[in-house]
Parts: C-alpha cells; structure tokens; sequence
C-alpha cells in the first residue's frame, strides 16, 4: 500500500510540475508579444504625431512660403528649421500656391460694378460681361461691355427677367451669344431651364428652347454646329463625359472639345428657407482633362498642375494653348476653408503638357478672361484676403492686364 501511494504521489508531481513549467513558459511568451505591441505601438503613434505636427506647423505658415514637391500625394517627412519653415511635407500641396514666375500687371479702369459668378465672351475687340453677383442679396441683371482696342467700357444693356443671374452654360459662335439654364435671383435659388441667345450686332434678345432639364454652371459649348451641354443629362443622347459637374472651362480648339477642371457638389439652398439662404455641400475639386475629339470618343489628357474650379470663364486661346487665370482648389485640411489659385496655368495642344506661366496679382476665382493685341487681360471675381491668406473676400470689379511672350 505504501510503495503503491509513493507511486502515485510521484506521478501527481511529476504532473504538478509540468503544468508549472508550461505555464511559466506561456507567461513568458505573453510578456514578450505585450512588449513587442508596446514597442511597435509607440513607434506608429510616434511618427502618427510627427505627421500631424508637421501638417499643423505647415499650415499655421503663410500659404507663400508652402512650396509644392514633385508629387501632390506622396511627400517625404520634413524636419522643422530654425526659422519655423518645414522642408519637404507629407501634406498634400494642392492648395498652396506653386512656384511660378513674377508677371507685370498692369491695372486698367474697373468695371462699372463688381461681380461674382459672372460670365464673358469675347467678341473681337468687344468683351462682353454678363450678369453676376454683387453679393448673396444683390444680383446683376445686365451686360457691360469693354473695348479692348481703347480700353473703355462702352456700352450697357439689360438682360430679360427670366434669364439666370449666375451659375449659366455661356457660348458664342462669334456673334451669337447663347444663355443656357442657370440660377435666377439671389442666395441659392434652384436652378431654371429658360435659355436665350443674344445677337450681338442688334443687341436683342431670343428665347430659346428651354433645357429638359435645370443645370446649374454646366461646361456649355458650340462645336460642329451643335450646343453642346455638359451635365450629368443632356438634351439627347450622345457619348457621356467620364465626370459631370460644375465650374468647368469648356474649350473648342482645332475641331476639339475641351472640359478642363470643375468639381462635385456647390453650395445649395437651405431647406425650408423662405430666401433660399445658401448652405454648404461637400465640394471636390478636381484638375481632370477630357477631349472629344472627331471619332466621338472621350480622351483623358495630362491633369492640371493642381485641382482647380470656378474657371468657365477665365480661359484664352493664345499660340495654339490654353490659358488659364486663378479658380479654387482643395480645401485646405486643417480649417476646412476654400482656397482660391493665383497661378497662370498654360496648357500645350500640341504636346499636351502644363506649365505654370505667372502669377496674378492676387488670388481670385471666377475671373473673366480675354486676349487682345498680345495682352492677357482678366475682370471681376472674389479675391483672397492678402498675400497670406488664401480664402475669398473681397468681390471686385478690377480690370488687370499683363503683355505675355510665350
């Protein structure tokens, strides 16, 4: 009986103890992946941290002293100097200003009132200026006009009641100015399909068959005959644009279709409001570049140098390329708030290649274009807040011009 009990003390020891030692073993292990978890967790918060105060250190600096790196998404971690700036960024740079060449700006006399969300066409030396906001309550209901070849503004008439006072599709055939859809009033009133052409040599006006449809700001051009319209519909079917939306430039050059820029979403009336009062959507801001060309089929071209939007109207032609002047970009991550362009964008047909070209005197979106005898001139918009601040303010009525040599 007792050499039996001995025996089975021994084996229940035997058993204790290794039960002992992988229980040991497995407290161990525990130990070592908690440390390994610690240690690769502090390593990811840390370089979390170091991106985040990188971001906030590079956007507390003036948007001038931000400087682009040769990839908008991906940049290399920057160390902070002395002086505060911050070399090389994981940030995104698209709202910052890029490197361009200084211009001479000249200023010539203003236009008789400031606008926002205006819209032009060039007739030859007669620049003609459409409707526009004075502010959110106070809209325009008329045409000014400038003379390039005496750098006057000449002439003013009034638009029809029930035409758009902002946000419309805008296209000449050379005397022929065609209206198409847009908003009529003030704040944010819907959209409305009434369209109208204006003969500029009588200065009167013709309704034209309304849009099936409300647009607001769509990509309006002429091209082989037709009125093209570039919206998420159309009036007929015919080969869809990759991306809708508002706030394009749209181009015909050498038998081409140009839709250059835009974004998704815009501002829209608040629900319920009496006044229509305008609330915010969220807007993406985009540098796509689409081209229809004879065979019907949409290309994708080379992107613009940054996104850029609220450009209908701030394009020219010159030497067999696309110019275009200021617009909006991204906003900017940390405030949220809307950055406006202040770069002179140049666009190549031939080798289908950007280049930034100047800068304008300030930041200004929705500019009004022309070209006239070797001069690049631009009228009207909301221009920054100074040099060091990029978001809109101020709606202007100034006209600027600078001599290119391209």
């Amino acid at each position: 009986m007792s050499k039996l009990g001995f025996g089975q003390n021994n084996k229940r020891y035997g058993l204790m103890k290794l039960v002992f030692v992988l229980s040991f073993a497995t407290l161990v292990g525990i130990a070592l992946f908690a440390h390994f978890l610690r240690t690769s967790s502090s390593s990811s918060i840390s370089f979390t941290y170091q991106s985040i105060a990188s971001l906030n250190r590079a956007a507390e600096k003036p948007a001038d002293n931000i400087v682009a790196s040769d990839s908008q998404d991906h940049q290399k971690e920057g160390s902070e100097h002395k002086n505060g700036s911050v070399e090389g960024r994981v940030l995104s740079a698209t709202f910052a200003d890029l490197p361009a060449p200084e211009l001479e700006w000249e200023q010539m006399p203003s236009a008789p009132v400031p606008r926002l969300d205006g819209y032009s066409v060039q007739i030859k030396n007669l620049f003609y200026v459409f409707v526009g906001y004075r502010n959110l309550d106070h809209v325009h209901s008329h045409v000014d006009v400038y003379n390039f070849s005496d750098n006057t503004w000449c002439d003013r008439f009034e638009t029809p009641k029930d035409m758009a006072n902002s946000h419309l599709g805008v296209a000449t055939d050379g005397r022929y100015v065609y209206i198409v859809s847009g908003q009529n009033g003030t704040q944010c009133r819907t959209a409305i399909t009434t369209c109208f052409s204006l003969d500029t040599e009588t200065r009167k006006w013709h309704r034209l068959p309304p849009l099936p449809a409300p647009r607001y700001a769509p990509a309006t051009q002429l091209w082989r005959g037709r009125l093209h319209v570039m919206a998420l519909d159309g009036w007929r079917t015919e080969t869809p644009i990759p991306r809708g939306g508002p706030h394009r430039a749209c181009v015909v050059v050498d038998d081409r279709l140009l839709v250059i820029g835009g974004q998704e979403g815009d501002f829209m009336a608040k629900p319920g409001s009496p006044i229509f009062k305008c609330s915010r959507r969220k807007e993406v801001v985009y540098g796509d570049v689409y081209m229809l060309d004879g065979e019907m089929k949409w290309k994708t071209l080379p992107e613009m140098p940054k996104p850029d939007s609220h450009i209908e109207c701030a394009w020219v032609i010159v030497n067999n390329s696309i110019i275009i002047t200021g617009g909006t970009t991204e906003k900017h991550p940390n405030t949220k708030r809307m950055m406006l362009v202040g770069e002179v964008f140049q666009f190549h047909l031939d080798s289908q290649t950007w280049s930034v070209i100047g800068k304008l005197p300030f930041r200004i979106k929705t500019t009004l274009a022309g070209f006239w005898d070797g001069w690049l001139y631009f009228t009207s918009g909301q221009r920054d807040r100074g040099p060091d601040n990029p978001q809109p303010r101020k709606v202007i009525g100034e006209m600027w011009r600078t001599k290119l040599h391209l």
